[in-house]
């Protein structure tokens, strides 16, 4: 691309444009040209990097379906096991952000579902309404065990396979079902695990950095009397709850990794920190979007906001940022817990001087706010209460 640019600027220079128009014209194409190669590359990279994370799944994916065809085959003793692989990447890419419990029971309904076919099948034979009925009974039996939708509706794939493909009644399908499930757990917790640490912190990461940039910016707003900007901050902090479920669901499914495989068990102190950690960042996500209604109120209604409370707000935002590093080593947690009792102190000494409505819901989110984080730094609720009160009796001496 950097050649087709580098030619269009020759040609441009070389075109000699008669009016102002056509000059503005031709740097436009080149700049739009310089714009479309700089996207690409920046795509290109991107799609590599992608690539680079997800290396060790694919090979686990790849490892896993030919285990299970291995298995079926020499083990079990069946010619041409083609569920057994399909079971395998299946099962596999469920447990990436599923608990193990949730691959079993897909690798059931995968053999649920061919059971059910291969009984109508060989009662009724194929056709179209045998299909019908074969798909009906199979999704009925696999909500009647429990399955939510994806053990459902694959469930009925696997009944639609059997019943479209038909042939003689066996439960050799269902058994290499079973068997590729068994193949990919295998593999994802005992042969080829792959970093349990690593996508927890990523997560936790981009769910951080966002919510201190959006306490940053509501401080902001705040002291600006911006109301535009502080619906923007709103509307952030409700659309950050994807980004939550993302970090819960990998310290949930890294704990697992760390749990059930004897090469990952050290990542386990370390895991359940950051599981405990995404259980409080929800609770403070929660408090963040009470506390940017009662600043969309305030700037809308005039209410006096004391500098303190925005500070403690600012504060919050230091304490998120220094959140990320505390949770992977609890050595370095005395930062974002000083920022955090000073926000809650700030916070409470501003309702000696302003008791708004507005004001006083804030300064309630800015202290459960601070609590939670205090919490997900490994806190007990009783130990991060006292220090926040005695961080307030030290900020109200100063300030006397």
């Amino acid at each position: 691309m950097r050649h087709c640019s580098v030619g269009v600027h020759a040609r441009a220079l070389t075109f000699q444009p008669q009016s102002a128009r056509d000059r503005a014209a031709v740097k436009r194409a080149a700049e739009l040209l310089d714009e479309a190669a700089t996207r690409s590359r920046t795509t290109a990279r991107g799609r590599l990097a992608r690539l680079r994370d997800l290396a060790p799944t694919l090979a686990q994916t790849a490892l896993a379906a030919g285990g299970a065809w291995l298995a079926a085959v020499e083990l079990i003793g069946h010619q041409q096991p083609f569920f057994a692989p399909i079971a395998a990447v299946v099962v596999l890419g469920v447990t990436r952000g599923r608990h193990a419990r949730r691959a079993v029971e897909l690798a059931i309904g995968v053999a649920l579902g061919i059971c059910v076919a291969e009984l109508i099948v060989h009662h009724l034979g194929g056709g179209a309404l045998t299909i019908v009925l074969v798909v009906a009974l199979a999704m009925a039996a696999a909500v009647a065990l429990g399955g939510d939708a994806l053990l459902v509706s694959q469930a009925a794939i696997s009944a639609t396979l059997v019943a479209t493909l038909g042939g003689e009644f066996t439960l050799a399908r269902a058994v290499d079902a079973l068997a590729g499930g068994a193949a990919a757990l295998a593999v994802g917790f005992l042969l080829l695990p792959i970093d349990p640490v690593r996508p927890a912190r990523t997560a936790a990461g981009t769910v951080l950095d966002e919510l201190a940039l959006l306490l940053a910016d509501l401080a902001g707003a705040l002291e600006s009397r911006d109301r535009e900007a502080v619906v923007d901050a709103l509307l952030r902090a409700r659309t950050l709850e994807h980004c939550h479920d993302a970090f819960s669901e990998a310290a949930t499914t890294g704990l697992e990794i760390a749990t059930y495989s004897p090469l990952r068990r050290r990542a386990r102190p370390a895991l359940q920190r950051y599981e405990a950690a995404a259980a409080q960042v929800g609770l403070a996500l929660n408090n963040v979007r009470v506390m940017a209604r009662g600043a969309l109120r305030a700037v809308e209604l005039e209410d006096n906001v004391p500098p303190d409370v925005i500070d403690a707000v600012r504060d919050l935002a230091a304490t998120v940022r220094a959140l990320a590093p505390a949770i992977d080593d609890p050595q370095r947690a005395s930062r974002a817990r000083q920022h955090a009792v000073h926000a809650a102190a700030l916070a409470t000494l501003s309702l000696e001087r302003t008791a708004n409505l507005s004001t006083s819901s804030i300064v309630a989110q800015v202290r459960s706010t601070a609590l939670d984080l205090l919490r997900g730094l490994g806190d007990d609720r009783e130990a991060a209460a006292s220090a926040i009160r005695s961080a307030a009796r030290d900020v109200a001496q100063k300030h006397s």
